[in-house]
């Protein structure tokens, strides 16, 4: 943080004009936030970061590297996105056809956290304090406080605010 900004920006990174950014918010190596992008207060996002312009981050989230948040990809406060964990925002993609018109709205409610390398399938919801394991493919909505994993992610227990095991189920 400088005396003109209330937040870091590393002198390698980039904040297209039109970009909000919280105070406090630490924006590390190689990193690009869009114009229009939104992110809230005291987060930490980790190296070759890219926000896109209609990506909403609340206040309090922790993106570590690798990690792209899309258009229409929404952020609720105290998140967790681990390292190189993928958002997607197209049901069916293809090169050769436009299809920003049919981008789907994806929310990560407050304080859940995404393990590494997980990807989160447009247009899913995952409840608040869920916890989704390493590796996960989710392609559903996630219950509030879950525990889940696998391909496709599926519910397998139940965590607490702070992320501990209330019941596991294999």
């Amino acid at each position: 943080m400088s005396d003109k900004t209330p937040y870091f920006i590393h002198e390698s990174s980039y904040a297209d004009e039109g970009a909000e950014i919280g105070e406090g918010t630490k924006v590390w190596y190689f990193c690009h936030i869009m114009s229009g992008a939104k992110i809230g207060k005291n987060c930490s996002l980790g190296q070759n970061v890219n926000v896109s312009s209609r990506a909403v981050i609340g206040n309090g989230v922790k993106i570590q590297n690798n990690v792209s948040v899309y258009d229409d990809v929404i952020i609720e406060d105290d998140v967790f996105c681990g390292p190189s964990c993928v958002f997607t925002n197209v049901i069916n993609p293809r090169a050769f056809v436009e299809r920003k018109h049919e981008y789907k709205k994806t929310v990560i409610k407050k304080g859940a956290s995404i393990g590494a390398n997980a990807t989160i399938v447009c247009g899913v919801t995952i409840g608040e304090y869920a916890l989704i394991g390493a590796g996960s493919v989710v392609t559903k909505d996630v219950p509030a406080y879950a525990l889940v994993y696998g391909n496709p992610a599926l519910v397998r227990g139940k965590v607490n605010k702070e992320g501990e095991l209330h019941g596991i189920n294999n």
